[in-house]
Order: C-alpha cells, then structure tokens, then sequence
C-alpha cells in the first residue's frame, strides 16, 4: 500500500532549504521516496510543504531510520521558523 510522508513547515529562508533539499537529492539518490513534491501555500506566504511518496510504509520507515535522512530533517529544522509538523499517512484511496 503506497504511504506518504508529510513535512509542513515555516520559513523566511525558501532557497536555503531548496539548496539543502537539491543537495539531499544529489548525495542520497536511494533507495528513497518515489516522488517529492515541495509546494508554498499561496494563501500563507512562508508556509510550506514538503510531500514524499513512497511505494510501502516498510520503505517510507527504512528510510526515515537512516542517521542522513535524520540530518535532513534536523537541517530543516534549523530553517525554520518555529517546530516543523511531520505527518505519516497511509493512502486509501488514489485517483488519477
């Protein structure tokens, strides 16, 4: 069953943490999320998210249990304004 993974978060600093992520991508290729999409709310400026698919729940918790994926995610930490919100959700239902 697909899983996803959720960051929401608040920045002033939107290219630092595309850096970062463009870097995540270019050092740690796999295995990892199927896909990600990074989007900013156009309602909250500075309000955004960042959305990774992954094929299996198994995967999406391998992945997160490894000490880089950790790094990540305390370097988008230390971007953002105020504590991020992580959400694991288990898809129900895909349309296309």
């Amino acid at each position: 069953m697909p899983f996803v993974q959720v960051v929401e978060y608040q920045t002033d600093r939107p290219d630092e943490v595309r850096r970062l992520s463009e870097e995540w991508t270019r050092e740690h290729p796999s295995p990892g999320p199927a896909r990600v999409t990074f989007a900013e709310d156009r309602e909250r400026p500075g309000h955004f998210v960042i959305v990774a698919e992954f094929d299996s729940y198994e995967q999406a918790m391998a992945h997160s249990g490894r000490p880089q994926t950790g790094e990540y995610a305390e370097r988008i930490r230390q971007l953002a304004s105020g504590e991020p919100r992580f959400l694991n959700l288990n898809v129900t239902q895909q349309q296309t």
